[in-house]
């Protein structure tokens, strides 16, 4: 399986771009359930993953860009309030979806070197930073759904089938992508 987009909206890394924005919304709003006062600890361990997410989507973006680095390293000794990170999430899921639609095939597989905030080299391809956005920003979700467990507030599922069939809810009549809706139906006969 390649991952690949044309820009049209319809391959599977603008999909799973869309999937990104769906599952960092729901976990934002979980967050904001959480007693603060009961569960100041729950609190902070999200906000600190969100920063550390946000940081390096910034700092992937500056690479993508070929720009300076925006940040020295991948966290901040003093975490912004959730309000301000989710903003800065939102803005920069709209960058990557933006730099995703317009980004030429003849840019795919171009290797992009640069520093780590850790001091060493690196090298990847744009296809690869994109897809090591969308898996960096996935495990921490799974560290925040922890987090929430122990402040006792459901996470949310965040699949990729629960997106799927939220976003696309003819599938779950056995409609394949790109069929017609009666395609469903008939294959129910």
């Amino acid at each position: 399986m390649t991952l690949r987009s044309s820009g049209a909206g319809n391959d599977l890394l603008d999909e799973a771009f869309a999937y990104k924005r769906w599952a960092m919304r729901r976990t934002l709003e979980a967050i904001r359930a959480v007693d603060a006062q009961a569960f100041p600890a729950s609190v902070a361990f999200a906000r600190q993953q969100l920063n550390h997410i946000v940081i390096v989507e910034e700092l992937f973006r500056s690479r993508l860009l070929g720009d300076v680095a925006p940040h020295a390293g991948t966290n901040t000794a003093e975490v912004p309030a959730l309000d301000a990170l989710a903003a800065r999430l939102e803005a920069s899921d709209a960058w990557y979806a933006s730099h995703l639609a317009g980004l030429a095939p003849a840019l795919w597989d171009e290797a992009l070197r640069f520093r780590f905030a850790d001091g060493r080299e690196g090298c990847m391809t744009r296809r690869e930073i994109l897809f090591h956005i969308l898996n960096h920003s996935t495990y921490h979700r799974g560290a925040i759904g922890h987090a929430l467990d122990l402040a006792r507030v459901p996470h949310p599922a965040d699949t990729w089938t629960v997106f799927l069939h939220e976003s696309q809810p003819q599938r779950r009549d056995g409609v394949p992508p790109g069929a017609g809706r009666d395609a469903g139906l008939r294959a129910k006969r």
